[in-house]
C-alpha cells in the first residue's frame, strides 16, 4: 500500500509543477547572499546543522523555501530570511543553487554496512521500504516530484531531519513527501538513523 502511495504522490506533484517557469540563475546569485550565511554561497554549507543546498533540484529548493516564507513549514532561523522574498526572487534563489555543484562528503566505515543495507533494501518485515526508492541509488533524487538529491548531505542533518520525521513533525497538510517520511521514519532506531544518514553523507554520484 505504501508503494502505491509513493506512485500516486509522485506523479500528482510532476503534474502540479509542470507549469513552474524555471529562474535566473544570474540574478539568483545576487539575490542569494541572504542565503549564503547559513548555505554558503555556493551551497555547501560548513556547518553541519545546515543543509547542503548545492546542486539540489531547483523546483525542490523553491517549494522549500516558499513553505518556509508562507509558514507551512517551521524553520524560525529562516523564516526572516524569507519572508520578504517575491515568488520570483525565489525561484531564482533556487535556480542559482541548482546550477552549483556540491562537495561529497565522507560516510563513518563502521556504519557503512548497515547504513547500505537501510538504504538500497528496507525492511521488509517492518514495513520500511528502501530509501532509494524515492531518492535513487546514489541520492540523486526524482526532479519534479518533490523527492531531494540527498546524497553528500551532511549526516547531523541528514540524522536531525529523520528523528524530527519520527517524531510526527510534517511540514502543512498540503506536502504529502513530508507526511510519508513521518511514516517511514517512525519504524527507525536511532542506530538506524545514524547509520543511514552517515552512509548517506558518503554517497556520490558515480556510484
Amino acid at each position: 500500500m505504501l508503494r502505491i502511495t509513493l506512485a500516486l504522490v509522485i506523479l500528482g506533484i510532476m503534474v502540479s509543477n509542470s507549469v513552474i517557469a524555471a529562474g535566473d540563475p544570474a540574478a539568483g546569485q545576487a539575490k542569494a547572499a541572504v542565503c549564503a550565511a547559513c548555505h554558503g554561497m555556493d551551497g555547501n554549507s560548513q556547518i553541519a546543522q545546515w543543509p547542503k543546498i548545492a546542486g539540489q533540484h531547483e523546483d525542490y529548493v523553491a517549494r522549500q523555501t516558499r513553505m518556509v516564507r508562507d509558514q507551512q513549514r517551521n524553520v524560525p532561523q529562516m523564516y526572516p530570511m524569507v519572508m520578504n522574498l517575491s515568488d520570483q526572487d525565489i525561484t531564482d534563489v533556487a535556480a542559482w543553487y541548482a546550477s552549483q555543484t556540491i562537495k561529497p562528503g565522507v560516510a563513518d566505515d563502521a556504519l557503512v554496512k548497515s547504513g547500505r543495507s537501510l538504504y538500497h533494501g528496507g525492511d521488509v518485515d517492518r514495513g520500511i521500504p528502501a530509501c532509494m526508492a524515492c531518492h535513487g541509488p546514489t541520492g540523486s533524487g526524482i526532479p519534479g516530484t518533490g523527492w531531494p538529491m540527498i546524497r553528500a548531505q551532511h549526516a547531523t542533518y541528514t540524522a536531525d531531519r529523520l528523528r524530527r520525521y519520527r517524531g510526527g513533525e510534517v511540514n502543512g497538510p498540503s506536502d504529502a513527501n513530508s507526511a510519508i517520511m513521518a511514516a517511514i521514519a517512525a519504524g527507525l532506531t536511532d542506530a538506524e538513523i545514524e547509520a543511514v544518514a552517515s552512509y548517506v553523507e558518503g554517497l556520490h554520484a558515480a556510484e
